[in-house]
């Protein structure tokens, strides 16, 4: 499964660089060097149908935002196996009452549309809504950064200029598509919209989800709930499969005889805590229970998860697990994904 482009954005760690006040004259240095990288990119953008008008309109206004450079740096660190925080924390707060009670309630302002999703593409009603929910709690929070403005001085600042160039000349062509500018706004890293799509993904992936012609992730719900099903269906989700089980792992289990066999190509801090795959059948003749009633087929394959340690709650994560792990490359998102799914649809 390909890597989230979202994830390596944000979850990518980078040394920390304290910010500094650049003088007058550093400061017009930088303007001019960040016009002149602004004017190379036309030829890209001329290759994938961006006018040079619209080009020419929109890079007059534009100047670097130091902030988004800030925040790209100070980023957290972290290695592939340094040590973990316990999951438990996280739950509380990213599966409370308030979000559920939340999604309970898009979840009923939105079932005619949702059942029609679901019935067209497999992704269950309660996953898109739960994604709606972790991105931007219902709606109520999408960023106000500038995209273009954001992603130009990131893509020149030239660190990870391979990561937000795209992202830069996706943007521009959604201007050249007739997203008007006051819809491009987000997250400092570039993403927006209810979904927090980037743009290269709303360029691939956004539906028009209430026949209006149009795909605006930033005010229809229908639109936004179409598009995130429209992703998960791309990241390789299996109708019929739940994300995961919560289990309870027999006390004297063998962990080393389930351990992982390959090495993760990618998100290895994220897949180096998953044991290798074994079939439902499997895991249940090892002991492994299901802390509610109900039991995956058997031949439905899952690894095992236990992100509190031996002795609390476990879970046994499908290859739909997987599909959200791509919308956002972290286990901690991933679980409160399906978590947040299951008590909204309860």
């Amino acid at each position: 499964m390909r890597p989230s482009i979202l994830s390596l954005i944000i979850g990518l760690a980078v040394m920390a660089v304290g910010p500094t006040v650049a003088p007058a004259a550093a400061q017009g240095q930088d303007d001019t060097a960040f016009r002149a990288y602004l004017e190379s990119l036309r030829p890209k953008a001329r290759a994938m149908g961006i006018r040079d008008g619209t080009l020419s309109g929109v890079f007059s206004t534009l100047t670097p935002n130091p902030r988004v450079v800030q925040l790209d740096q100070n980023q957290p660190g972290g290695g592939a196996y340094s040590p973990i925080p316990a999951f438990e924390p996280y739950r509380v707060k990213h599966v409370d009452a308030a979000r559920i009670n939340r999604g309970r309630i898009a979840y009923q302002a939105n079932r005619a549309r949702l059942a029609r999703i679901e019935a067209e593409t497999g992704v269950p009603e309660e996953i898109m809504v739960a994604i709606y929910g972790h991105e931007t709690n219902y709606g109520s929070y999408t960023g106000d950064f500038d995209l273009i403005r954001s992603l130009a001085t990131l893509a020149w600042e030239g660190r990870r200029r391979t990561l937000f160039e795209p992202e830069l000349l996706a943007t521009l062509k959604m201007l050249d598509n007739g997203v008007p500018r006051s819809r491009l706004v987000g997250s400092w890293a570039g993403a927006t919209g209810y979904p927090q799509f980037l743009p290269s993904v709303y360029l691939r992936l956004a539906k028009d989800g209430d026949g209006d012609g149009k795909a605006d992730i930033w005010s229809s719900e229908a639109d936004a709930l179409a598009s995130i099903a429209n992703y998960f269906v791309h990241a390789g989700w299996r109708k019929g499969q739940p994300w995961g089980v919560a289990v309870s792992v027999p006390a004297g289990f063998n962990r080393a005889a389930v351990a992982a066999r390959t090495a993760p190509a990618r998100c290895p801090r994220v897949f180096n805590r998953h044991s290798r795959w074994l079939s439902m059948a499997e895991w249940r003749r090892m002991g492994i229970v299901p802390s509610r009633a109900g039991w995956p087929a058997d031949h439905v394959m899952a690894t095992l998860l236990e992100p509190d340690g031996p002795g609390k709650t476990a879970y046994l994560l499908t290859s739909n697990y997987r599909a959200i792990l791509d919308y956002n490359c972290s286990n901690f998102y991933a679980l409160s994904v399906g978590l947040l799914a299951d008590a909204v649809r309860q």
